[in-house]
């Protein structure tokens, strides 16, 4: 079995035509792009972002122009694993704790997402967590078209160091598309529903279900209402391997 390269020069796989980098540390590299006045627009894929992908031509041309795509589900790392690619998953909730653990205390980072209040008790549980960790915004993800020009107007003028969205994929992948311009030198991260984990209102699988990339069978667990979106893992399944054999 070939091990992939596990230095920080990126090595880039392919999974249905999408790139996935992989590095030794993802959040040393993107906090050292930052600090070189280099932006960057991370994207977390899993099997489900694969297969919107697919459809949706608009998030594809997004995945494929990030700088950082990292393997955030169990399926992506399996479909390596069959071809003799031992990667690791990394799950962008984790990517994420790691660049705020890593920030200093001059760098800055703004939530954006999630519903009234759950952006605020997120960035509440990490000041705790982290001491003197400079938030310098938050905002639901729930703003009238009126009122996004304001929060446009407000980003701008911050210049936060870091950028997480947490509005689901693929809102998310294309709001940061649209509005990167705003900060270009900032370090944008999609993070799904990280704000409700960190806010409390959720709860994430168990460390060993995480470990054996169980994690949607947990999630399925705590919401039943999600099977139609389990579904895309086997249809990734076959559809990666035919991909790959086309």
């Amino acid at each position: 079995m070939v091990l992939a390269d596990r230095s920080n020069t990126p090595e880039i796989l392919r999974v249905m035509g999408l790139p996935v980098h992989w590095r030794a540390d993802y959040a040393g590299w993107l906090i050292d792009q930052y600090r070189q006045g280099r932006g960057a627009h991370v994207v977390t894929l899993n099997a489900e972002m694969a297969m919107q992908a697919d459809q949706n031509p608009a998030l594809r041309q997004v995945i494929l122009k990030a700088e950082l795509v990292i393997p955030d589900g169990a399926g992506v790392v399996l479909y390596f694993r069959t071809r003799g690619q031992r990667i690791a998953r990394t799950p962008g909730i984790e990517l994420a704790a790691t660049v705020l653990k890593r920030l200093s205390t001059q760098e800055t980072i703004f939530m954006y997402g999630g519903v009234p209040g759950v952006a605020d008790r997120a960035a509440m549980y990490w000041q705790r967590q982290i001491a003197g960790l400079r938030v310098v915004g938050t905002q639901h993800g729930y703003l009238s078209p009126e009122e996004q020009p304001e929060f446009a107007r407000r980003l701008g003028q911050l210049q936060p160091s870091v950028i997480f969205v947490g509005m689901g994929v693929p809102r998310q992948e294309l709001w940061i598309r649209d509005h990167r311009y705003l900060c270009p030198d900032s370090i944008w991260i999609g993070v799904g529903g990280s704000f409700d984990i960190w806010a409390g209102v959720k709860s994430r699988a168990p460390q060993w279900m995480c470990d054996n990339h169980l994690e949607w069978l947990y999630r399925l667990y705590k919401e039943p209402w999600r099977w139609r979106r389990m579904l895309a893992l086997p249809h990734f399944a076959l559809r990666s391997l035919t991909y790959s054999a086309r």
